[in-house]
């Protein structure tokens, strides 16, 4: 009887020991996946990487909070380029070699993500750029590794000069920035200009960092331009806008997508009005039709992001919650491999996201039309939809 006793007692303990181990067990996680993430956060294009980092570490905590994928959490890990190629280039190779991404999110300039895309192509690392350069990710056949959610400057230009042929303007002016944005923009606008009965009158640079434009917009005012159109990012655009009104040049000026922000009508002012730009739906979710898919899930992001940040939403914070979306759809049916993560972002298809509605392919690493774009123009401090 003594035996029975401590036989069944034995076994009790067993029994406990074993429902212990399995509950401990249930509530081992998984190894973390890890996103990187290298974005221009401080320096002149911080209205960039700021809310693509804020967008970023958004979307990370949403889904931990829902116990990650496939019990397995999210943990970024985010570099400031600062906008410059050496940075960008050092925080790719700690990424690869050191943090061991299984993705990078970014960069957020197009000479930067070329400078990136060297390394991760050669490391076969799935790289889901933020920035608008074409060369980005075409051709495809030479870019199989990188995706991208900024629409393209092919896709600007082409909304830019559809609105302007609408509305018989034959001559134009161009003012670019050296930078990689700047140079791939220069190349879209003369090239596409033909193809439009547009013809270009004048053709002026200036450098990311200049404080006055005036002697390039001289040289604008003395051709016979019925439009002029400014190329860039940062603070120059709004500079621009600045002595045009200074030099009292009246002539309708037209921005680039990289300006399509509400940092750009901040940094503007009075001379900001009436200037015309693509963009992105998100900047005019409001004026969209409800039958429109998009505006939805801009409504979402604007929603989500200003409640938890205490800023307004942006187009370029959109292009990273579009990347980080698609990424959590690449990891939920590749889990780990980063050759499958690939082939997963290279498959969506009929994506709604921010930027536009998404259908990746071989030939496609960027999956968006010139449709993702509207035309939008500054009145009143807004965003005003007119085409």
């Amino acid at each position: 009887m003594k035996k029975t006793a401590i036989l069944c007692g034995l076994l009790l303990v067993v029994a406990s020991l074993v429902l212990v181990g399995f509950g401990c067990a249930s509530k081992v996680k998984q190894e973390p996946y890890i996103i990187g993430g290298i974005f221009s956060i401080t320096g002149p294009a911080s209205y960039l990487g700021e809310p693509e980092r804020n967008s970023m570490e958004m979307l990370a905590e949403e889904i931990n909070a829902k116990g990650g994928i496939a019990k397995h959490p999210v943990k970024l890990v985010i570099y400031d380029d600062e906008g410059d190629v050496t940075k960008a280039r050092l925080h790719a190779e700690k990424l690869l070699q050191k943090d061991k991404a299984l993705t990078i999110i970014g960069p957020s300039l197009t000479h930067t993500s070329m400078a990136v895309l060297e390394i991760t192509q050669k490391a076969k690392l799935p790289l889901i750029s933020c920035a608008a350069g074409s060369a980005i990710t075409s051709p495809a056949k030479d870019r199989v590794w990188v995706f991208k959610t900024a629409q393209t400057d092919q896709m600007a230009v082409a909304r830019i000069y559809q609105y302007l042929q609408k509305h018989g303007t034959k001559r134009v002016a161009i003012l670019t920035v050296s930078t990689g944005f700047g140079v791939a923009g220069k190349a879209q606008l003369l090239g596409q200009a033909a193809q439009y009965g547009l013809t270009v009158v004048g053709q002026e640079v200036s450098g990311e960092k200049d404080t006055d434009m005036t002697p390039q917009l001289t040289k604008i005012r003395g051709t016979d331009a019925q439009a002029v159109i400014c190329w860039g990012t940062g603070p120059a655009p709004a500079l621009v806008a600045k002595n045009m009104k200074q030099l009292g040049i009246t002539l309708p000026l037209i921005q680039s997508h990289g300006a399509a922000s509400k940092k750009f009508i901040e940094l503007a002012g009075d001379a900001g009005e009436g200037i015309i730009m693509p963009a992105g739906k998100l900047a005019v979710w409001k004026q969209l039709p409800d039958s429109d898919p998009q505006k939805a899930v801009c409504k979402e992001y604007a929603t989500k992001y200003t409640a938890k940040f205490k800023k307004p939403e942006s187009s370029f914070g959109g292009y990273a919650y579009d990347a980080m979306r698609m990424e959590f759809i690449a990891l939920e049916k590749a889990g780990g491999n980063k050759a499958k993560i690939r082939d997963e972002l290279e498959k969506i298809k009929n994506f709604v996201g921010v930027s536009g509605i998404f259908n990746m392919s071989p030939q496609d690493h960027n999956g968006l039309s010139p449709k993702a774009f509207v035309m939008v123009k500054i009145s009143k401090g807004e965003f005003k939809l007119i085409d």
